[in-house]
């Protein structure tokens, strides 16, 4: 799918890109130049939003058709409180999302804006996306169906609905929920409420570079006891159907496992493979309570792009 020719600046919809960003000042301003670098005819906000750090004001600009905004978070430490504090000061017809990581590839916005310019029944709009990194080969990932809803993604988590990867009409007054612990899986957890109020509309143009680090402050080698918090919490707020649970029981295994809290690992792999027999996450923690070492299995996975 090519993007589609641009519209006149007089009705183009105003566009907020909201960017999270913790210590990371070269790669914030790839990020913020692939944002304000976008070729779509009417304004594009930026609105950086530094979580536990100093703002850099620097970065700030009052261009009528690309401003900048550059301020701290004012709410809950950490992704979710970030992305609603730059939501709530966007004023702009639709939001999005970059982290400070990502890239917007040519014509996303475009891209994005034209379908909700179109369909005032959607609310959300995700595109396609490209992997790359040091330790992958470029790899797309292509939208397996055009809408998505909640019993969808109830069934297991769509990896292709990244933050990055959104746009949601303002009028939703969609946020992020803060009180994930640690803010772990607050994008899927943002999709699932969004999906129960419309499906999510998916888009074969590849607009995102999503690039796959080894810094991911969610690693479960760093991060274990946080990401078994955050996975409960997951399975206590939402009932999920076999396939759902699955996938937030074996995060909780994995990362019970990495944690080396053997009997508590075992009693979310039977968890997990009571919802679903050889479920991937329970196997990878099977193997880690054997003594396979979790930073052998982490690696392997970081080579072909994925995580736990």
């Amino acid at each position: 799918m090519t993007a589609p020719p641009p519209q006149t600046a007089t009705a183009s919809p105003s566009v907020g890109i909201v960017i999270p960003t913790l210590d990371r000042p070269l790669l914030l301003r790839e990020t913020l130049d692939s944002v304000l670098g976008q070729d779509y005819p009417g304004v594009v906000k930026a609105v950086v939003v530094y979580d536990r750090s100093e703002p850099d004001t620097s970065l700030a600009s009052d261009d009528p058709l690309r401003p900048v905004r550059v301020l701290a978070n004012s709410r809950t430490p950490g992704a979710a409180g970030a992305r609603n504090t730059g939501v709530l000061v966007a004023e702009t017809d639709f939001v999005g999302f970059c982290d400070d990581t990502d890239l917007f590839l040519p014509g996303k916005i475009a891209a994005q804006v034209a379908v909700l310019a179109a369909e005032p029944e959607t609310e959300v709009v995700c595109c396609g996306l490209r992997l790359f990194g040091r330790t992958i080969e470029d790899t797309e990932r292509g939208i397996p169906r055009p809408r998505v809803t909640r019993q969808d993604l109830l069934g297991g988590h769509n990896p292709n609905l990244h933050p990055s990867a959104l746009l949601v009409r303002g009028s939703a007054g969609l946020l992020f929920d803060e009180d994930i612990p640690g803010s772990y899986g607050e994008d899927y957890e943002f999709v699932l409420r969004a999906a129960g109020r419309a499906p999510i509309r998916q888009i074969p143009f590849v607009g995102l570079g999503l690039r796959w680090h080894e810094g991911s402050y969610f690693s479960v080698l760093n991060n274990a006891p946080l990401i078994s918090e955050a996975a409960q919490w997951m399975l206590d707020k939402h009932e999920f159907p076999c396939g759902g649970y699955a996938h937030w029981a074996g995060k909780v295994a994995f990362a019970e496992a990495v944690s080396e809290r053997r009997s508590s690992a075992l009693k979310w792999i039977g968890r997990t493979m009571a919802a679903r027999p050889l479920d991937p996450r329970a196997l990878l923690a099977l193997a880690v309570t054997a003594g396979v070492p979790a930073a052998f299995i982490m690696k392997n996975l970081d080579r072909i792009g994925r995580g736990v």
